[in-house]
């Protein structure tokens, strides 16, 4: 569900998962005086769709995704933190998504169509609107290499956005396999698979808070019987409207579900700033029919809402690297096509200095 769709700005809408869409247009970028929290912008891929970029352990490599050399559907592919050394580390067949680092770096995991079929999964009908597929991922590992591929998860349904806690114990997924887009947490062996959230709708994007003790998600729980119907029909063909998510924080163990914005629109892509004490995410409250997406700051009991990008076309996907230094997002800024994201990298201007 990270694969770019180039649809217009006034029907583009946020991924309901894993995946990032793509903007309407090339324009100009925002000037730097406009997002005084980031320093030192640097572009670090160029070409295609790249998103999804998370820091390995010790902060040095970044996994992404990306439809680079040409192809119709997301790889994986590994990178040091300045942009070189890029290399796929999934198979090549399938489509996949939602890449992350585990076991200090030495091993990697992420979610591939391949086992169903080694094309890309086809596209959603177009008469149904702006949907998402529902692609039959599961889970898989391998070495940081891409070497010694394991098959993690086997439900043969959407079974995909694995993050890891920062003890390195537990992953942290969405998945279809009980009817419904829950959450589930399982030891990174596959083991003890528990379910965290159960209300109906649609809960993913998961990343925990920096002590572990809290988890912060998108969802979108449909709040009338009417909505509630189309929702479980889009779903019983394998699709889902992403038009409408907010973002929730709950306990590690699934207690505590609440709603921390009411904005409208598309929130998603939620994760914890290093102290644990705010959330950046992905909006397009402002004009929810848009593609223009910015990352807005909030505090954890939903107070304190700030705008960090300006940019006028997409930017999400924010991940503070481990020393909490840098952020690295996706964004179409400076695209020179209109299907086009690339990865970006910043100094974090609020962190304190190296020592």
């Amino acid at each position: 569900m990270r694969a770019p769709h180039g649809v217009a700005a006034a029907t583009l809408v946020a991924a309901v998962a894993c995946g990032h869409p793509a903007p309407s247009a090339a324009i100009a970028p925002a000037p730097a005086a406009l997002e005084p929290h980031l320093a030192d912008v640097r572009q670090l891929t160029h070409g295609g769709a790249n998103a999804e970029a998370y820091f390995s352990h010790d902060g040095k490599r970044l996994i992404f995704q990306s439809t680079r050399d040409g192809r119709s559907c997301d790889q994986q592919y590994i990178m040091n933190v300045d942009g070189s050394g890029v290399r796929r580390v999934s198979t090549g067949t399938g489509k996949t998504t939602c890449g992350y680092f585990f076991a200090y770096d030495k091993r990697i995991f992420f979610a591939s169509t391949h086992a169903a079929d080694t094309a890309c999964p086809p596209k959603p009908d177009p008469s149904k609107g702006y949907v998402w597929g529902l692609d039959p991922f599961d889970i898989y590992t391998a070495n940081a290499d891409g070497s010694h591929l394991e098959r993690l998860t086997n439900y043969g349904v959407y079974t995909a956005e694995g993050t890891l806690s920062p003890d390195g114990r537990t992953i942290v997924f969405t998945s279809l396999k009980d009817g419904d887009l829950d959450l589930y947490a399982m030891d990174v062996d596959g083991t003890h698979v528990r379910r965290l959230t159960d209300t109906p709708g649609y809960d993913g994007g998961a990343f925990f808070s920096p002590d572990g003790t809290k988890i912060v998600y998108r969802a979108n729980h449909p709040t009338d019987s009417t909505e509630l119907a189309e929702y479980r029909a889009l779903l019983a063909q394998r699709i889902v409207r992403p038009n409408k998510m907010e973002i929730w924080i709950m306990n590690a163990d699934g207690t505590d579900q609440h709603q921390i914005t009411h904005l409208g629109g598309a929130n998603f892509a939620p994760y914890f700033t290093p102290d644990g004490t705010r959330i950046i995410f992905s909006s397009n409250y402002k004009d929810p029919h848009s593609g223009n997406f910015d990352l807005y700051l909030v505090d954890a009991d939903g107070s304190g809402l700030e705008q960090i990008t300006t940019d006028p076309g997409f930017d999400g996907f924010p991940q503070f690297s481990p020393d909490g230094r840098y952020l690295v997002w996706a964004s179409s800024r400076n695209a020179p096509d209109p299907h086009e994201t690339n990865v970006f990298i910043a100094r974090w201007a609020d962190a304190a200095p190296a020592r």
